[in-house]
């Protein structure tokens, strides 16, 4: 199967900049994946598509400010994207313009007021990132960083007119544990009012975490999917969503995953006997067309880039043929696009 094939065109103007002023005035396209059949709707409907049987299963990671800026001693400037911890509060970082950096240069940051080291390299492009006294470089972040939004949303720096809106908008409501550098945006369409609407139906919700990586923004090069591999993520599944989760499902009863994230992460962890585990761990699984679903029929999902492998997992849900179709008619109907667009609701219907 070929990278190729999961290739779509998408009109510029299509890919939201900004967030709509609520929440929930998304449109939502229904696909009905056995019936074969399209919807088209809004978000503030989403109750009236699901029966008191469903659960939500939401990611309830935080976006952290992980992007900072500064310079080096020569001036030249510096962007780093903080990707994860390793030990000694020693971080891996995205570093801009990195082959220009020797190891060990301190970068001055913007707003914050000790210097930053950027180490040895890490892997491909990755480098080490430290203060030598030890200080975590999250606190910089916390105090100096910016949230980082992904490359198709166009900012201006250090002057972002966004800035606050993006602060408060490209991050759930159900945003708890700091460690995401990309949001879980199938959440993004949440507000507390339809979260009551919900409720008044009897549908139930539970939380995972997974912290989102850097794999969100990183395109598939290699020409075979086979010969893609998605970096490792860090998931968390409490005592209560396991129990609460595989007892669900284990009545037959559907869930209804938020997002690629929550898929991936229940996919991952779910037992052959459909038990879902007290647990944390990494996942890297990668879902394409062929893929054999453990626990997942339905999803809500946004819309994705083109040769992405998130697109390629609403494909192995759903059907490339059927998905392709449905992307084809809100491209047609200007549906706007990516994280801060509008909402796919997938349905074993």
């Amino acid at each position: 199967m070929f990278t190729g094939d999961f290739d779509y065109t998408l009109p510029a103007d299509l890919i939201a900049q900004t967030p709509l002023e609520k929440r929930t005035s998304s449109r939502m396209l229904v696909v009905k994946k056995r019936q074969g059949v399209l919807i088209h709707s809004s978000f503030a409907e989403l109750a009236h598509f699901l029966n008191g049987q469903f659960m939500l299963v939401v990611n309830n990671t935080r976006v952290f400010p992980a992007r900072m800026y500064g310079k080096k001693p020569t001036g030249g400037k510096v962007e780093i994207l903080l990707v994860r911890q390793l030990e000694n509060n020693h971080w891996e970082a995205l570093v801009k313009p990195s082959g220009s950096i020797k190891e060990d240069t301190p970068v001055t940051l913007n707003g914050y007021s000790r210097p930053l080291i950027i180490g040895k390299y890490l892997h491909s492009d990755r480098r080490e990132v430290f203060f030598r006294d030890g200080e975590n470089p999250m606190n910089a972040a916390r105090q100096a960083g910016t949230i980082p939004l992904p490359p198709y949303i166009k900012r201006t720096f250090p002057h972002n007119p966004y800035e606050e809106l993006d602060k408060e908008r490209y991050q759930t409501i159900f945003a708890q544990d700091d460690g995401s550098i990309a949001a879980p945006t199938a959440s993004l369409h949440f507000d507390e009012e339809i979260i009551s609407a919900l409720q008044q139906r009897n549908i139930q919700r539970t939380e995972i975490t997974l912290h989102v990586g850097p794999g969100t923004f990183l395109p598939v090069k290699s020409d075979l999917i086979s010969e893609h591999s998605i970096e490792n993520e860090w998931y968390h599944i409490g005592a209560d969503a396991a129990t609460a989760i595989t007892a669900h499902s284990s009545a037959g009863k559907p869930l209804l995953p938020v997002g690629t994230t929550v898929v991936r992460t229940l996919e991952s962890a779910v037992h052959v006997d459909g038990v879902i585990p007290h647990k944390s761990g990494v996942t890297n699984l990668f879902i394409y067309p062929g893929y054999s679903f453990k626990i997942i029929r339905n999803m809500l999902t946004n819309f994705h880039l083109p040769k992405s492998t998130l697109f390629m997992l609403v494909c192995a849900l759903a059907g490339k043929d059927l998905i392709v179709d449905a992307y084809r008619e809100a491209i047609e109907k200007r549906y706007r696009f990516y994280s801060y667009g509008d909402a796919m609701l997938i349905l074993d219907e």
